[in-house]
């Protein structure tokens, strides 16, 4: 496993896509071939089975094989971060258990969602889950209901296992938490330029980079505001419905994956689909997994439960 210092210094790490094959099984093959392009663009680390990988569709033996593969195959060349975080926290304790006996580097946790509890009852979750190993927190109120506030994440970071936070509540709390010396990560692709680089965040956790890893390396490596101009139309678009809907539907357009859904998420409308195929192929063709995009007819989509 690796230190808390060396996983900090993973500046973009992306929440990998888990494909699927025609019976809506999970395609390792294919997820292989994803990851080994991640790895030849310099991308430093995944999430495997995130929100953008589908872990919320997944039993949890699917969930923790895919962590464990990953952690097997690619422990040496990438941070292995395993989403073993759930709103049942005896759920999440077990999951995390599993994963760093896996061989994960370190877990990505959530605050209890949908049955939400106390700030009493957030802080005891997560210094639940922190006793377990090295942690990634992840603030998403969108998706939770329930803003994890400074004074919430401030206490937990003195923990001996607190890596940092995925942080979705915008920069100026980036700004705030590393000016503590609290390492933070854009949970907004189309902020996480100006994250990185203005505001001092230690990186990314990307959405994007699933299909344009090379691209979103230069972002976090050097200043661009051109090229981080140049991309927001496109990162708008892979956000106009919840993720991870356009992220599927864009690296089935380009042939990156199989042209599968798990319910509930269904494909872009033929509309959105022909907005994202003139922006995917406004790009050069090798800046992109799987190349040229190509609107898919819904009729070719196979939509599995």
């Amino acid at each position: 496993m690796r230190t808390l210092e060396k996983i900090k210094q993973a500046s973009l790490i992306t929440a990998i896509k888990t494909p699927y094959l025609a019976n809506g099984e999970i395609d390792l093959a294919k997820y292989d071939e994803l990851v080994e392009i991640q790895i030849a663009a310099g991308v430093d680390g995944i999430v495997v089975g995130g929100t953008t990988g589908e872990g919320q569709l997944m039993n949890w033996e699917e969930h923790l094989m895919l962590i464990a593969h990953s952690a097997n195959k690619y422990g040496e060349k990438l941070v292995i971060v395993g989403n073993t975080g759930s709103n049942n926290t005896r759920e999440a304790i077990k999951a995390t258990k599993y994963g760093f006996a896996s061989g994960m580097d370190a877990a990505l946790q959530i605050n209890p969602y949908y049955g939400r509890t106390s700030i009493a009852g957030v802080k005891e979750h997560f210094k639940r889950v922190l006793d377990i190993g090295p942690a990634f927190i992840y603030n998403v109120a969108g998706r939770t209901g329930q803003d994890l506030t400074p004074d919430i994440i401030e206490p937990l970071a003195q923990h001996e296992h607190f890596i940092g936070v995925k942080e979705c509540g915008g920069n100026e709390r980036i700004a705030h938490y590393e000016q503590q010396g609290i390492a933070c990560w854009s949970g907004n692709d189309d902020e996480s330029h100006d994250a990185r680089h203005t505001y001092k965040a230690h990186g990314v956790i990307s959405v994007t980079s699933n299909l344009i890893p090379g691209l979103f390396r230069q972002l976090m490596d050097t200043p661009s505001n051109e090229l981080n101009a140049s991309l927001q139309p496109l990162m708008n678009w892979l956000f106009c419905e919840p993720n991870p809907i356009a992220i599927n539907t864009a690296m089935m357009m380009t042939g990156a994956v199989n042209p599968v859904f798990r319910l509930p998420y269904l494909p872009l409308s033929d509309e959105q689909q022909a907005q994202g195929e003139v922006l995917i192929n406004e790009l050069n063709n090798s800046d992109v997994v799987g190349g040229a995009a190509k609107c898919i007819k819904q009729g070719d989509i196979a939509l599995l439960s």
